[in-house]
């Protein structure tokens, strides 16, 4: 009996890389840039860009759990990104690029706190935690040209931003 698809759902700035990085791990069937967490429907790209819709640029990934862990993709949100700056990632700056984990489940949740607090506890970063971790919110897909932007574009799969 095949096992069925999950989803999870990370904010961890520019939704470009983070996708990109995303999609390059063995499990992930699919990714999709998109935005989550605010009070606006149907929000397209230069509304949120404007700070007013309070939606973050995420990424929803598709993995097949018998092949990769959430807790694995946890690892991987940590990595590609800096979880010590409020609302910011390098030179991208708002509350649209705040570091976000969605939940959909109590385990989820369980192992977000919990890499979060083995992250903090370890002694790699210079600042606390900022990250926000929160019961999952509709997620609206981006527009198609944010879609596979790195790869569609010949850019490496990362997104340049390190908290170490």
């Amino acid at each position: 009996m095949a096992n069925k698809h999950k989803i999870a759902t990370f904010g961890a700035g520019c939704f470009w890389g983070v996708e990109s990085a995303f999609r390059g791990v063995e499990g992930v069937v699919d990714a999709a840039a998109g935005y989550a967490g605010g009070t606006v429907p149907t929000p397209n790209y230069r509304a949120v860009c404007s700070g007013k819709t309070g939606h973050a640029e995420v990424v929803q990934v598709e993995y097949d759990p018998a092949r990769v862990s959430y807790e694995q993709l946890l690892e991987v949100f940590w990595q590609v990104h800096d979880p010590t700056t409020l609302n910011r990632q390098g030179p991208d700056v708002g509350t649209q690029y705040r570091s976000i984990i969605f939940y959909s489940d109590e385990h989820e949740r369980i192992a977000a706190e919990e890499s979060k607090r083995r992250l903090e506890e370890s002694g790699k970063l210079a600042r606390p935690i900022v990250t926000q971790i929160v019961p999952a919110a509709e997620f609206y897909r981006a527009e198609e040209h944010h879609q596979r932007y790195n790869e569609r574009r010949g850019i490496a799969p990362s997104c340049g931003i390190h908290a170490r």
